[in-house]
C-alpha cells in the first residue's frame, strides 16, 4: 500500500493527500512530525535527511520527499493526459509556475505569521513578526486576487496541478483569524475548490 508520512494538519501533507484524491490513488497516512515526533529517528532520516514531512513511499518501497516534487511525480506517473498532467508542455509549465510561486511568494509571506500564531507558545510570540508577515501576505494575495479575477483557476479555465498548492494556501489565508483585505475573487476560488471532494476532505478541515 502507498504510504504518506506526515501529520494531517501539515499544509505540505495536505497537498499530497488532495493530489492522491484527485488521481484516485489509495494510500495510508501515518502521523509523524509536530506533536507526533518521529522525524529524528534513523529510519526517518534515511527517508528524508531534512527531517520534514511529507514523505511518499510507493508500494514497492521507493520513496521521495518535497511536497511539490511529489505532486509532479504523482501527476506524471498516474495522471498523464489528464488535467493534472496535460500533454501540452506549456499547459504544464503554466501550472508549474504557480506551484513555485506558492513556495517562494505565498509561503514566504504568510508563513512567519502562521508559525507565530499556531506553532509558537503565546508568551513567545513576536507581534512585530506577525504584523510584517500579514502586511506582506496582503500584498502577495492581492496579486493572486487580481489574477483570479480574470480566470477561474490559476493556470486558466480548467483546474490544474497548480491549484493544489495554491488552494491549500488560500484556505489557510482566508480562515486564519486575522484582518485581511476584501478579496472576492479569492473567496469565489475557494468556493469552487470546496466543491472538489479531495479539497473538502483534506484541506477544508480547519486551520491548526
Amino acid at each position: 500500500m502507498r504510504r504518506i508520512l506526515g501529520r494531517a494538519n501539515s499544509l505540505n501533507v495536505m497537498k499530497v493527500l488532495w493530489a492522491c484524491a484527485e488521481l484516485g490513488l489509495n494510500f495510508v497516512r501515518e502521523d509523524l512530525g509536530g506533536p507526533f515526533g518521529g522525524l529524528d529517528t534513523p529510519a526517518y532520516r534515511a527517508l528524508n535527511p531534512n527531517r520534514l514531512v511529507p514523505v511518499l513511499v510507493e508500494p514497492d518501497g521507493w520513496s521521495m520527499w518535497e511536497s511539490n516534487a511529489i505532486l509532479r511525480y504523482l501527476a506524471a506517473t498516474y495522471g498523464k493526459g489528464t488535467a493534472l498532467w496535460p500533454d501540452d508542455p506549456r499547459a504544464r509549465a503554466r501550472a508549474d509556475q504557480w506551484m513555485d510561486w506558492q513556495q517562494t511568494a505565498a509561503n514566504a509571506a504568510l508563513g512567519p505569521a502562521f508559525v507565530q500564531m499556531y506553532r509558537t507558545p503565546p508568551e513567545k510570540r513576536d507581534e512585530t513578526v506577525i504584523a510584517k508577515s500579514l502586511a506582506r501576505a496582503a500584498e502577495v494575495f492581492r496579486l493572486l486576487e487580481e489574477h483570479l479575477a480574470a480566470q477561474p483557476f490559476v493556470a486558466g479555465e480548467a483546474f490544474s496541478l497548480g491549484d493544489i498548492p495554491i488552494g491549500c494556501h488560500v484556505y489557510r489565508y482566508l480562515h486564519m483569524p486575522i484582518e485581511r483585505p476584501d478579496f472576492p475573487a479569492l473567496a469565489a476560488y475557494h468556493a469552487r475548490l470546496s466543491a472538489r471532494p479531495g479539497y473538502a476532505a483534506h484541506v477544508a478541515v480547519g486551520v491548526t
